[in-house]
């Protein structure tokens, strides 16, 4: 981990928030390139759930929402963690993540274990006062079902069908660490795939290998994922059947994704709190009742995370280690680098304008600083797939260089067909230098 983390500050991918002041514990921000890594991995995500598919939409729910909806979702009573205290440092952990009943950073004595809500609670309005409490939301699904008779009036669905939504969630854990594994504010990739009664039980485990093929998909190597069915002694009180989708982090195996039967709860709790029927009318049976959910629920951070890990390599390269990226090409930040071997202007002035018809279909970057073999190990090490490598060559013949970052192998090809052939190999057409 300590490799993923010195390169993902060290290349602009994630820093430390609030650094200037000392850093706040468990906060991050995205730098010039996590931002990129990171947007590409919700885009993979919604075209995956939504836009290659006909029956699922989106939606995008207001971050507060109000406080009867975590009541009955069971948040406000039962939203909580234990949580012991050290006696001697005073640091605060959770009973789960403990070895043995001693404090880990001190070894000092333990508290007896006692129950901590995790909900961000604050205030809405000028004033103070418990009339006026609202919360953070500690998941994006709630704001799915409240939608659920909005989204079936409007876009007329039939059953079965998803709601989908990628959003931020708050939650104020008790322990954190393993870097952007876990922290206290987050970004969900959520379904809830509503279904007849019945049916559901067939439904989960069709959306659990769905879900399994979007890492594999996306280049993730098999042996580090593994799919794990809860025991009925682990579900939530919700739950009718769950699974996780786990990856081996270097910490060890640990959720990456939990698809879960969640049954009719949700829909049937807001039912009562608010009295309003929240159910599903089935015209050809001329029936009412409340759908079941499928629900597969992935976070943004510890996708991004896995998906980082699982590229990086070490690689002999004659008497040097060659850092790679084996990022897939929709999740590289950068798609192509655009590399002149000279920055005189007649070369950089024919370099920058392939840079700048490259750009209006990727991101592209334009490096001219050092070396070429320099600018490639850069390129490498941040996960671009290709560079386009112009010399003074290229001013002649019209042709430039592409060098493929996983093989490094090189093609000569027109710059009038430059676009058509990256798009190719973006695409998946293989490299044969």
């Amino acid at each position: 981990m300590d490799k993923i983390v010195s390169l993902a500050r060290r290349r602009g991918f994630i820093f430390p928030s609030s650094e200037i002041y000392g850093g706040l514990n468990s906060c991050w921000d995205y730098g010039p390139l996590g931002v990129e890594l990171k947007r590409n991995v919700k885009e993979a995500w919604w075209r995956y759930m939504v836009r290659d598919r006909d029956d699922v939409v989106g939606l995008d729910a207001s971050i507060i929402m109000h406080p009867r909806v975590w009541e009955a979702s069971g948040h406000v009573a039962g939203f909580s963690d234990p949580m012991v205290d050290c006696k001697n440092c005073k640091m605060r952990w959770r009973p789960t993540d403990l070895a043995e009943p001693k404090c880990p950073a001190c070894g000092g004595e333990l508290t007896e274990s006692r129950q901590f809500n995790l909900m961000f609670k604050t205030f809405m309005g000028p004033v103070e006062e418990a009339a006026n409490i609202v919360y953070l939301r500690p998941e994006t699904a709630q704001g799915i079902f409240v939608n659920f008779e909005n989204v079936l009036n409007t876009t007329r669905k039939k059953l079965p069908f998803g709601i989908a939504q990628i959003g931020k969630s708050f939650r104020n854990e008790i322990t954190t660490g393993n870097f952007i594994f876990r922290s206290r504010e987050f970004e969900q990739m959520e379904l809830e795939y509503f279904v007849k009664p019945g049916a559901d039980d067939a439904c989960l485990e069709e959306w659990t290998q769905y879900r399994l093929n979007w890492y594999k998909n996306l280049g993730m190597n098999p042996e580090n994922l593994r799919l794990r069915a809860h025991r009925s002694d682990e579900l939530a009180h919700y739950a009718k059947g769950c699974y996780d989708v786990e990856y081996n982090f270097p910490m060890g195996w640990s959720e990456l994704e939990g698809i879960a039967n969640r049954r009719d709860f949700d829909l049937t709790q807001h039912s009562k709190y608010s009295g309003k029927a929240l159910e599903y009318f089935d015209e050809e049976t001329k029936e009412h009742f409340v759908p079941y959910v499928i629900e597969p629920s992935a976070g943004v951070e510890r996708s991004t995370l896995a998906f980082l890990i699982d590229a990086y390599s070490e690689e002999p390269d004659k008497d040097e280690i060659r850092t790679v990226l084996h990022l897939h090409p929709a999740l590289a930040p950068y798609k192509i680098a655009v590399l002149p071997l000279s920055k005189k202007e007649i070369l950089s002035d024919y370099a920058r304008k392939i840079y700048a018809d490259l750009r209006k279909c990727w991101m592209v970057a334009y490096d001219d600083s050092q070396s070429i073999g320099r600018r490639y190990r850069r390129q490498d090490e941040i996960g671009t797939p290709y560079c386009v490598t112009v010399d003074f060559q290229s001013l002649e013949d019209g042709m430039v260089t592409i060098r493929d970052r996983d093989s490094m192998g090189q093609i000569r090809v027109k710059v009038s067909e430059l676009s058509y052939i990256l798009a190719a190999k973006l695409s998946g057409e293989p490299f044969n230098s």
